[in-house]
């Protein structure tokens, strides 16, 4: 190693791993400082390459620290703290290490300098990550996360035959910026692993089946790391790719549509993980200086008011066991101060002004208009109607305002979490407003100098007005009855993977069992019969043919020994002697026939 450094990683995995010896009355202050030590170290943290390792001809980088990857690791590690906090009462230490694991895969990730570390953080997200979708424990989340698993492994397989391509074709390992304007293979093989983590559709519909069944603090963490970080992996390799435009902005609408006709709370926040990540994922392939800067400044406002929308999202699940709109309602009399926070996440994600969003989402749209991209800014507006629709406006309606579908063990059981789940959400609030309002703390964290001021009067106009004409819809549909809730179940392309995974089930029992049956039988007639025949066979010889010559070579041998043992008197004296005897007669007649032929 050429230095020494420590990865923030580091502290996390180790962490986790002395978790359990850790004293039951120590345990929550451990939790809580593992984390900010982590979060400490990774601010303090100056640019440079660190963990240089050389490991057979490659060189790996396990820490390149610069203006992009420390943007990113700063809220990476800041959310981690913030979710430890917020489920600090799980008994569970299983829980909180496969959480850490998860955080540490994506830092890793992030401060990889090379494809081979870049891979080897990236699969250690997936395989930490899928057990907070199980550990929640219900038959729904165990298929759920199986799903994710195998949907995953299959990017991973993507990505790593890309990087492998890519390697062949550079002689090195080294994550650059790949050529956007001729792409090879290996770059669109690479992409396929980014984009299907960044959740673009049609490689999205992982996304909404599994952090609905994580458990209520595990969709915390899930909501914030797998999808940035692949936002990241973007900005770092495929800036300035023109196909990225279409399809953010494709994202961005596609998440809007299927959220505002989703019955399931968290289900809907899901959505609008891939609708917000489509920003992102266009202002990578604008790839101005702006835009760039807008993607990761909206990343980092994403990771705070998604994750604020899912603790409440959990908080609801934690209290009353319900995430269904057509089995809650009326819960702010229960539920204040959940009610409050969630609403400001849902206002952050609305892009309302004096909140992070604002602040943030705004810098893409204009490096669109900027860029002359004129199609995707307007849809990329259109799209944020939708937003406060279901975000502002729809879910805390139907949850804490609208008729009170509540049973009533419900009822009963709804109330305040723990202080640290309330805690955790006002913390985060006050992140998204303090990010709102003083944009230097975000913008001056950007890879890039940020000219950009949000707060101008045409900005906060068109915003206020877009938010507004979307209020008075709503309220028209709250007034004409139009606004119930509908159970059931939304097909969207998980169908595919899901009937996908009947018929192979079906093929394996069926075709493939008959198939292995068949050739079972056919090689028991075919081989295995005649196989024992021969075995059979060859044991007959064997015992008749082979023991019968020797057992009689060893009974013939066994007689002549028995007839020459005459010739041995029992005295060693008058043996030697006899033997003498025999050797000087052969002498002699030896002697005389050489003396006879030699005259």
């Amino acid at each position: 190693m050429s230095n020494i450094w420590i990865h923030p990683a580091a502290i996390l995995i180790a962490g986790s791993l002395l978790l359990p010896v850790v004293p039951a009355r120590l345990k929550k202050g451990y939790l809580f400082l593992v984390p900010l030590l982590t979060f400490l170290h990774t601010i303090n943290m100056v640019p440079g390459m660190f963990g240089t390792v050389q490991f057979l001809d490659w060189t790996l980088v396990f820490g390149r620290v610069d203006k992009l990857s420390a943007v990113f690791g700063y809220i990476m590690s800041l959310m981690c703290v913030i979710g430890t906090l917020y489920g600090l009462h799980v008994k569970e230490d299983a829980q909180h290490a496969a959480a850490w694991i998860y955080v540490a895969g994506s830092l890793g990730a992030i401060f990889a300098g090379d494809f081979l570390t870049l891979f080897l953080f990236w699969e250690l997200m997936a395989f930490s990550s899928v057990f907070l979708i199980w550990f929640r424990r219900q038959p729904e989340s165990l298929a759920a996360g199986f799903r994710y698993l195998l949907v995953h492994v299959a990017g991973g397989v993507s990505l790593l035959a890309g990087i492998v391509l890519h390697c062949k074709a550079t002689g090195s390992w080294a994550f650059t910026s790949l050529d956007v304007h001729h792409p090879s293979l290996a770059a669109y093989l690479i992409l396929i692993g980014f984009i299907l983590n960044a959740a673009v559709p049609p490689l999205h519909a992982w996304l909404p089946d599994a952090y609905p069944a994580g458990t209520f603090n595990g969709s915390v963490f899930l909501s914030a790391f797998t999808t940035k970080t692949a936002v990241y992996a973007l900005c770092r390799g495929f800036a300035g790719m023109e196909l990225l435009v279409v399809l953010g902005v494709i994202m961005s609408l596609y998440g809007v549509v299927y959220a505002i006709i989703e019955n399931d709370m968290r289900r809907l926040f899901a959505y609008h993980i891939v609708s917000q990540v489509g920003y992102m994922v266009t202002g990578v392939g604008l790839g101005t200086e702006l835009a760039i800067n807008g993607a990761c400044a909206h990343a980092f406002a994403h990771i705070l008011y998604k994750g604020l929308l899912f603790m409440g999202g959990g908080a609801v699940l934690y209290m009353t066991g319900r995430t269904q709109f057509t089995e809650l309602g009326g819960l702010y009399k229960k539920m204040p101060w959940t009610f409050l926070f969630t609403l400001v996440g849902g206002l952050s994600i609305s892009a309302f002004p004096l909140l992070s969003g604002f602040v943030s989402k705004s810098m893409i749209v204009q490096a669109g208009f900027d860029h002359h991209v004129l199609w995707a800014a307007f849809l990329l507006n259109l799209a944020s109607i939708g937003t406060f629709y279901c975000n502002g406006l729809k879910a805390p309606y139907l949850v804490w305002f609208g008729k009170n579908h509540c049973k009533a063990e419900t009822w009963e059981r709804a109330g305040e979490p723990p202080w640290n789940m309330l805690w955790a959400m006002g913390i985060t609030s006050f992140m998204c407003v303090f990010i709102g309002c003083y944009t230097p703390y975000l913008y001056n964290m950007l890879p890039y100098t940020a000219d950009y001021h949000p707060y101008t009067s045409y900005h906060v106009s068109e915003s206020l007005q877009i938010l507004l004409f979307t209020a008075l819809a709503f309220f028209m549909l709250v007034k004409l009855g139009r606004l119930r809730p509908h159970a059931g179940l939304n097909i969207d392309l998980d169908w595919v993977y899901r009937i996908g995974g009947r018929v192979f089930l079906w093929v394996a029992k069926r075709p493939i069992q008959l198939a292995d049956a068949f050739v079972g039988e056919l090689y028991r007639l075919a081989g295995l019969i005649p196989l024992m025949f021969s075995a059979r066979a060859s044991s007959q010889f064997d015992n008749k043919v082979i023991d019968g010559a020797v057992d009689g070579l060893a009974a013939t041998v066994r007689g002549i020994g028995s007839r020459l043992r005459f010739v041995q008197r029992g005295q060693m004296q008058e043996t030697l002697a006899l033997t003498f005897a025999v050797v000087a007669v052969l002498i002699v007649i030896f002697l005389f026939v050489y003396h006879a032929f030699a005259r």
